[in-house]
């Protein structure tokens, strides 16, 4: 009888009996789930401004994926959408035929975190074809350039050049670049420029480090200098020769006698997103917030912020933040903290200052919010944060639009944050107040928003970064969410049976898992694949040639709304073959029993298997009961750790950390091997994972995990360190004798893995195949099935929790999934029989399958007995089968209608 000491057992299994689960396709960009049930089409759809629109009229696209590190787009008035890669290229997404170009590679600098950074596409982009970049100029000169260039026909025309602006910066620390281009509805442009200043020793303060040679690490130097344009944003009119010319209003008198006459507003440290309303002309910001240890009320003084310009002005870094919440005036010579400065008269007396001395009074943010839980916003969530501001949208600004936004969102700002993946919808007075906010469609999950816009034709369009940063991720790119009333577009969704493998390569493609919410509606299926068209729900198509290939399905109602999916197939290389075979049973361990095995793997395409490809492993797990997340996800680290290495990939780990390569932070490898041979490490790291802080590995701030408890913490240290130890290297056949299991319990198992990496082929790249063998306790609780119509009853002792199938009447049963009865003699069951008793069959694959072994049961001597007694089911050597099946146990009395029996366990017993 199992006992069960942790309450958890019974949430889940609550949540279990009380909730369906249901499958859904995913995107890599985008996972959108919904619980909204289908609707009749209808004319006019009203909107609950309480509840907010219904989701299912949101439809969404992934347009193109896999870009390398993508910064901002540029939507062109016939929808084809210009990206700009912090590496410096120029890609070209051509909305008519699907495909993805690169029209241009700039020769960027794209150190700490500079490159080319922003592009827009001028307001009257059909008449002038201009389009605005910005960008750090490679060379030994410290400047970077908005510049201005001709786009025709979808090709860039590199010698139509015009240079607008030029911008000195320092190269020699991190970071904060920002770089962002944008126009207002009055064709004026903004750029927003990162405060360029050492985030990398500020001691725990903000960056006011006035000692001689440290001006780089003195942002009065640049965000608070007003003859400096860094961290600030710019406003410009430009103009059709090529300059630009200052408009009335900025910040500071157009002669320059007070600062810089192109600021709009200063104080800024990394404002990397800029949007202007296009009614109010108000300037809205993300500002990426510092990571300081100056505590306040609600945690430490390191907020992102959401900031609102109404006119312009100083907005407080690196004095001020939040609610102009005031930094300590810290001295970096003597260590000592003095009072903070004035908001209402803040006064930059720094020797490195250029600027006016006594700035403008400061202005608070709009919204702010730290690593930790918001009191004010709890929406906001905590963790990791990288604040940035959308759109304002109006209803009235789109008549004619197919895809507008229903009349819920008139007048709201669209904020969104790259670590959280939230989008937010904020709601404000008639005056710019706030009033509150809620996310915006949370079923939508986008990897690392990085931008946000809405098209002519009121459809939004989100750029995806994707996971790791400085790096080409498969989960970025362009995303297409509409929103339509009366007929809703279909939602296209391709399965397909092959994505790789060698020519002639013969793919099924199926749309069978796309709908349409419309209840009634026809649906038609058009099949792009490379130059080739096709249709029907389910086709079969033939690659012949290497190369990767986009596969375009577009699914039609008869009223002509589509919807759009993609997906690609690589031709030309095909997944290495690995086996692991064994001459004993496949499922179970047994005392005094060793594990014989032979690994064979073969590949198409490689010429010899190389042996330095190869990986195996053999480990012992005391708790490998449910092993479903040790192989999820091609997972290569040490399977003792399946349960923590979900908990890690749950939280914002993984935006800043991969396995092998640096991120923004180390990676796990090199977080293992510095700490390698110390010892009490996993606590260390564990308290540091719970507080959070920087200093390490450089100047971007862990944020802290406060919900996690110490062992949850310390369990993902061990996890981290995991990935510097040295697997021992397993021979490809041989027997290893099982012991380690004995005298720890009935729930451990044994693991062997194995996994190939081949060397890639015709231009495809390197393919990963891996198998596996877990051979588990043969002790199994009975309410552990993966099939059944019993009871489970769950009843509290002395000892703790215990549980046992019951409510077993004729013809119900029980299964169980991959069970090997080779070698296996008899199944042992532990039963407390009722009046009735009755009759237990064993069968292999199906209720009415093989029939393995049965078992009578007797009735209870005494009416509803508490005897538990063991019995044994013996099994018929000869009419099994061998290998992996679903194990079916059918309990029968056709000759009652009552209980027959109560089941606790079962235990495989070996010849």
């Amino acid at each position: 009888m199992q006992v069960y000491k942790n309450r958890s057992f019974f949430l889940a299994l609550a949540i279990a009996v009380s909730l369906g689960v249901v499958a859904a396709s995913e995107s890599p960009l985008i996972r959108f789930t919904s619980q909204a049930r289908q609707a009749s089409q209808a004319e006019n759809i009203r909107v609950d401004r309480n509840n907010g629109p219904d989701s299912t009229r949101f439809s969404h696209s992934t347009l193109i994926s896999g870009f390398d590190e993508p910064m901002q787009m540029a939507i062109l008035p016939n929808y084809d959408v210009v990206v700009v890669e912090r590496k410096g290229a120029v890609r070209y997404f051509n909305n008519s035929t699907r495909e993805l170009s690169t029209i241009a590679q700039f020769n960027v600098f794209s150190g700490i975190e500079d490159g080319l950074l922003g592009v827009a596409a001028d307001p009257a982009y059909e008449k002038n074809h201009w389009i605005y970049f910005y960008y750090a100029v490679a060379g030994e000169k410290n400047i970077s350039e908005l510049a201005r260039y001709e786009l025709t026909g979808g090709k860039l025309q590199l010698a139509s050049k015009k240079v607008l602006l030029t911008v000195p910066t320092q190269r020699s620390y991190c970071c904060h670049s920002a770089g962002h281009v944008t126009f207002g509805s009055d064709g004026l442009l903004y750029l927003s420029i990162g405060d360029n200043t050492n985030a990398e020793e500020i001691e725990g303060h903000n960056p006011i480090d006035e000692r001689p040679g440290r001006e780089l690490s003195d942002g009065q130097a640049s965000t608070a200098n007003s003859n400096d344009l860094r961290g600030k944003i710019l406003r410009i009119r430009p103009e059709p020769d090529g300059t630009y010319s200052i408009p009335d209003g900025n910040l500071f008198p157009k002669d320059g006698s007070a600062g810089r006459p192109e600021i709009f507003a200063m104080g800024l440290r990394n404002p990397f997103r800029v949007s202007v309303d296009p009614k109010t002309q108000y300037v809205y910001w993300g500002d990426v917030g510092p990571d300081t240890q100056v505590k306040t009320e609600d945690g430490k003084l390191s907020y992102d912020e959401i900031n609102q310009a109404r006119k312009p002005g100083f907005f407080g870094y690196p004095y001020f933040l939040g609610n102009n919440v005031a930094f300590p005036d810290y001295d970096f010579a003597t260590k000592q903290e003095g009072p903070g400065k004035d908001p209402l008269r803040p006064y930059n007396d720094s020797p490195n200052n250029t600027g006016i001395k006594m700035l403008p009074p400061a202005q608070p943010a709009f919204i702010w919010y730290g690593k930790g839980p918001s009191k004010k916003w709890p929406v906001l969530g905590s963790g990791g944060a990288s604040a940035m501001a959308g759109p304002v949208y109006y209803s009235d600004l789109y008549p004619a639009a197919p895809y507008k936004l229903p009349e819920y969102y008139n007048g709201k700002l669209f904020i969104y944050d790259w670590i959280r993946k939230w989008i937010i919808a904020v709601e404000m007075d008639a005056d710019g107040n706030y009033v509150s906010m809620e996310r915006f469609l949370p079923q939508l999950r986008v990897v690392a928003p990085i931008d946000m816009q809405i098209a002519s034709d009121g459809a939004i369009y989100l750029l995806a970064y994707g996971t790791n940063w400085f790096a080409r991720n498969t989960d970025s790119g362009i995303i297409r969410v509409e929103y339509s009333e009366g007929n809703r577009k279909p939602l296209a969704s391709i399965k397909v049976d092959k994505t790789i493998g060698a020519t002639p390569l013969n793919v099924l493609l199926s749309a069978a898992g796309s709908r349409d919410y419309d209840q009634g509606d026809i649906l038609s299926y058009k099949w792009k694949v490379g130059n080739t068209s096709l249709s029907g729900k389910e086709i079969r198509h033939s690659f012949t040639k290497p190369g990767t290939y986009n596969v375009l399905l577009t699914v039609t109602d008869q009223t002509g709304a589509k919807g759009n999916a993609a997906v690609q197939v690589k031709v030309g290389n095909t997944p290495p073959v690995v086996n692991i075979e064994t001459t004993g049973n496949k499922s179970f361990y047994w005392d005094n029993v060793a594990l014989n095995y032979k690994i064979r793997i073969s590949d198409r395409e490689d010429v010899k298997v190389s042996n330095a490809n190869i990986k195996a492993s053999f480990t012992y797990l005391p708790f490998g009961k449910d092993l479903a997340n040790a192989f999820a996800g091609g997972q290569e680290s040490d399977p003792s750790f399946a349960g923590t290495a979900k908990l890690y990939a749950s939280l914002d780990c993984k935006s800043c950390h991969s396995p092998d390569v640096k991120s923004i932070g180390p990676s796990l490898k090199d977080i293992s091997a510095r700490y390698k041979g110390q010892g009490n490490v996993a606590g260390v790291l564990g308290r540091k994972i719970i507080a959070g802080g920087s200093g390490s590995w450089g100047t971007y701030p862990m944020p802290p995990h406060a919900n996690l408890t110490e062992k949850e913490a310390e369990d993902i240290a061990e996890y981290i360190l995991s990935f510097g130890k040295q697997k021992t290297s397993l021979a490809l056949s041989g027997e290893i004798p099982l012991k380690e299991h004995i005298g720890k319990g009935t729930e451990g198992a044994y693991i062997l893995q194995a996994t190939y990496t081949d060397n890639g082929a015709n231009g495809i790249e390197p393919l990963t195949t891996r198998d596996h063998l877990v051979l588990r306790n043969p002790w199994i609780q009975m309410e552990d099935y993966h099939q059944g119509n019993v009871g489970v009853v769950i009843a509290t002792r002395n000892t703790g929790f215990v549980s046992y199938i019951a409510n077993i009447t004729n013809g119900k049963f029980t299964s169980y999934k991959d069970i090997d009865l080779k070698g296996v003699k008899s199944i042992r069951l532990r039963v407390r029989a009722q009046s009735a008793g009755g009759s237990v069959e064993a069968r292999q694959g199906s209720k009415t399958g093989i029939l393995a072994g049965q078992l009578q049961i007797p009735a209870a001597q005494v009416p509803q007995s508490n005897e538990w007694i063991e019995v044994s089911l013996p099994l018929n050597g000869g009419a099994i089968k061998p290998g992996l099946h679903e194990l079916f146990l059918i309990y029968r009395n056709d000759q009652v209608k009552g209980q027959l029996f109560h089941i606790d366990w079962m235990k495989f017993e070996n010849e």
